[in-house]
């Protein structure tokens, strides 16, 4: 749905940000390797902003960043937040976790704003709340997978709160964990709404990619409530079946 013209910057900026986050999860490296090889990423990202670099794909990305005029500091702070999960960190409290979405998720949007010439402070504020409730979906879905890795997002504050601790989760789960995984979903739920009003904001064709996307994360959450808020077992995805629902709430909303 995006514009042609937008395509190749942000398909740049999707792979600068792919590549790093397999760099931080993929395969059986220790997280020594991971930490080196994250450093070389960024180092030759920081050589092409310099135009010192001859590597292709870092050339075309700092040439993106110079036209676009995205600031850089925006990619420094996703290469932080792999780092953090590189470390394998976990997190005391909500702030904390919040820390981290303004480094993984929040700088996705801002540079995407820059790109479709939609960035100023108030459409800055709206992203913010969008991508941290992208990001949080994304960690309730990714339990299962997450729990293999002994990675845990849920904050220890909400563990002690529900009387819960990350033990039930790494032994399959239980009944205790639905009134805390039904309140991190119900907590999501208000970041995307606070976030919804970008979509007003914004062209009209590039609204449609944002209706679709408020819309994606929106039923995410819808079928981790079908799945009884435990998804421990099965992470939830949308199949075929969603998405002409979710297209038709995409076309209604305004």
């Amino acid at each position: 749905m995006l514009a042609k013209e937008f395509r190749s910057p942000i398909r740049l900026v999707y792979a600068f940000a792919r590549v790093a986050d397999d760099i931080a999860d993929e395969g059986d490296a220790s997280p020594a390797s991971r930490l080196q090889k994250l450093a070389d990423w960024e180092g030759e990202f920081r050589k092409s902003l310099a135009g010192l670099s001859d590597v292709p794909f870092f050339m075309n990305l700092a040439e993106a960043v110079e036209r676009y005029q995205i600031p850089a500091p925006l990619f420094f702070d996703l290469i932080e937040a792999f780092k953090m999960d590189a470390e394998g960190r976990d997190y005391p409290t909500f702030a904390d976790l919040l820390f981290y979405c303004r480094r993984s998720a929040n700088p996705v949007g801002r540079i995407v704003l820059h790109i479709v010439n939609r960035a100023n402070d108030e459409t800055f504020r709206l992203s913010d709340s969008m991508c941290t409730a992208l990001q949080l979906t994304n960690f309730w879905q990714d339990l299962s997978i997450d729990i293999k890795r002994n990675r845990f997002y849920i904050p220890r504050e909400d563990f002690e709160r529900y009387g819960v601790s990350p033990d039930v989760l790494r032994n399959d789960g239980t009944d205790a964990i639905v009134p805390l995984l039904r309140f991190q979903v119900e907590r999501t739920k208000k970041f995307f709404l606070d976030g919804k009003p970008l979509i007003r904001l914004v062209d009209t064709r590039f609204s449609y990619e944002l209706r679709a996307t408020f819309h994606g994360g929106m039923r995410i959450l819808e079928k981790i409530g079908q799945l009884g808020y435990n998804t421990t077992h099965r992470r939830p995805e949308l199949s075929l079946a969603d998405w002409p629902l979710i297209g038709l709430r995409s076309l209604l909303t305004r």
